[in-house]
């Protein structure tokens, strides 16, 4: 089959790649990709939101299938634009992703279905939003209601930090309209973990669980970003837990969109929280994470393409989808200023030295004069895979550090947390 990525980033680069490797796609594309990824796939300059020139191009191109990366198309309907023109996609339609596109709806069906998350109200006045933060105390969390490249969270550990953090989404709107409404929760206790699913709209096959690390420096430390790096599995998502999740938190969900009269189709991701009172649900996102996507990809033993056409037409199987033994570690190298803002075009020095089971994943690169810029507030995914944990990321720490630029940031511990549970 001809298939189309949509996007350009380091979560496009891994869906690539491992599409690539799939024996059923002849043809691939990526709109609009990147330089990084024009060894893989045919790159054209079409952009991410812009959902008609994606329908017509599929048309001419006769594709049989789009994957799509990123939350913004989804969330404005890229899905239901091109299946109306006979193009399977892979992500949910605009009804669905407002899992994603919008918390209030996401808490509003989990409270209906009696899914756990965290005690939450929603607001639309600020000043509503104070009185209530002053009423509930602190630590408390504060959520952009809409899409905020993943930096619409704040949890605020003061009444003030609170205060502060609405007076900035409501008053000061640096998140624009997505801030225009806020969701307000109590903060849960425990560690954080991703289960990624496949979905078809009624079954629902797990993928193996992740940790991603959103703060910038260790020990999960300092402003929060986009994703610094992240492995798999996870030990604290042990098998009883995945079962727990199936069947409290994926298999109401999809059933109770479906009750709604949504049909989801593509990548369910929920975020949790695992908590004394067993797994809660912190966000859902209607597409892969990234960088969990680096990291749970490459244990991937299968057709990639055939599952996900599967999603498409509503005959997924549980057999159709198996993973690797051992784990994989992925690292992000982030750019100078990173997340409060990302310094362009220095050049990147020792991508020809990786060993050659690593792979690198492009986030935010350029070519010029035949070397890699950093592009971006994330620039690479440095990834291993080993047969343990430990193997995996002493690999990827080992090949991060013959690569450099100027001002690069990278932890030093993704994958700390894993270690400590496999030896208790």
């Amino acid at each position: 089959m001809n298939v189309a990525v949509i996007g350009g980033g380091g979560r496009e680069h891994t869906l690539a790649w491992k599409l690539a490797q799939s024996p059923s796609v002849d043809k691939l594309y990526a709109l609009p990709g990147s330089d990084a990824m024009a060894s893989i796939a045919e790159c054209v300059p079409i952009g991410v939101e812009e959902l008609d020139r994606i329908a017509d191009f599929a048309v001419e191109k006769g594709i049989d299938m789009i994957v799509v990366g990123p939350e913004v198309p989804l969330t404005e309907g890229i899905a239901d634009v091109c299946q109306k023109k006979g193009i399977a996609v892979f992500g949910p339609n605009k009804a669905a992703a407002q899992m994603e596109g919008s918390k209030v709806f996401a808490k509003n069906l989990m409270k209906k279905y009696h899914v756990p998350t965290a005690a939450y109200a929603s607001f639309t006045d600020g000043n509503a939003a104070k009185d209530y933060i002053h009423k509930m105390g602190a630590p408390i969390v504060v959520k952009a209601d809409g899409l905020a490249a993943g930096k619409g969270v704040v949890v605020a550990q003061t009444v003030e930090e609170a205060v502060d953090a609405v007076n900035a989404m409501m008053e000061d709107h640096i998140f624009g309209a997505s801030g225009g409404r806020i969701v307000i929760e109590e903060c849960m206790v425990g560690e954080e973990a991703s289960l990624l699913a496949f979905v078809d709209g009624k079954t629902i096959v797990p993928m193996i669980s992740a940790q991603d690390h959103k703060r910038i420096f260790d020990n999960d430390e300092g402003p929060n970003t986009g994703g610094m790096g992240a492995y798999a599995p996870a030990p604290v998502m042990t098998p009883e837990l995945v079962q727990t999740v199936y069947d409290t938190i994926l298999v109401p969900v999809v059933q109770g969109l479906a009750n709604e009269g949504i049909t989801y189709q593509g990548c369910l991701y929920a975020g949790l929280m695992i908590t004394a009172g067993g797994p809660k649900v912190v966000e859902f996102n209607c597409r892969f994470g990234d960088p969990e996507t680096q990291a749970v990809l490459p244990l991937l033993d299968g057709d990639l393409a055939q599952i996900m056409y599967a999603c498409t037409q509503g005959t997924l199987r549980r057999d159709m989808v198996h993973w690797k033994q051992g784990a994989a570690c992925c690292v992000i190298m982030a750019s100078k200023g990173y997340p409060a803002s990302s310094h362009k075009g220095d050049v990147i020095s020792g991508l020809d030295a990786v060993d050659d089971d690593i792979v690198v994943f492009h986030s935010g690169t350029k070519k010029a004069d035949g070397l890699y810029q950093t592009n971006g507030g994330r620039v690479l995914g440095v990834t291993a895979v080993g047969d343990s944990l430990q193997e995996a990321i002493d690999k990827a720490y080992a090949n991060v550090r013959r690569i450099s630029f100027d001002g690069q940031q990278v932890r030093s511990d993704i994958g700390a947390k894993g270690l400590r549970h496999l030896k208790k």
